[in-house]
Parts: C-alpha cells; sequence; structure tokens
C-alpha cells in the first residue's frame, strides 16, 4: 500500500510539472498547486509509515508551501 501511496503522490507531482512545462498548467493557477499539494501529502504521508524521516521534512515542507500557493490562487481568483 505505501508503494500505491508513493507512486499516486510522485504522478501528480510530476503530472503537475509537466503540465507547466508544456504549458498545460499555469503555474500560477489553483490547479498546479493542488496538484502539489495532495501529491506531496501523499509522499509525505507514506514516508511517514516507512520511517523516512528526511522525506518526510522534504515533502512536509514541499506541502505547507502548496498549501500557501494555493490560498494566494483562489485568493486571486
Amino acid at each position: 500500500m505505501d508503494q500505491l501511496i508513493s507512486f499516486a503522490g510522485a504522478f501528480l507531482i510530476l503530472g503537475a510539472y509537466g503540465g507547466q512545462q508544456l504549458r498545460w498548467v499555469d503555474p500560477a493557477g489553483w490547479p498546479y498547486s493542488a496538484l502539489n499539494l495532495v501529491g506531496a501529502g501523499l509522499l509525505t504521508l507514506a514516508a511517514w509509515q516507512l520511517g523516512q524521516w528526511g522525506f518526510v521534512l522534504l515533502e512536509g515542507v514541499w506541502t505547507v508551501v502548496s498549501a500557501g500557493a494555493l490560498v494566494r490562487a483562489v485568493r486571486a481568483g
């Protein structure tokens, strides 16, 4: 189950990044931040379950930063 959660999280983050690189997703828009937020949250959960504390830190911070970006994007309309 940990691997499934990890793959889902990675897929969401990579999808956001790939979409941004292909100009399908606006990096200032809420979909980009939402994909990063959910993806990083899933990777944080998977890392926590496996006791990989460095990745918990990395993905946890990514989750918090993405949450802030999502709030800003929603407020901007």
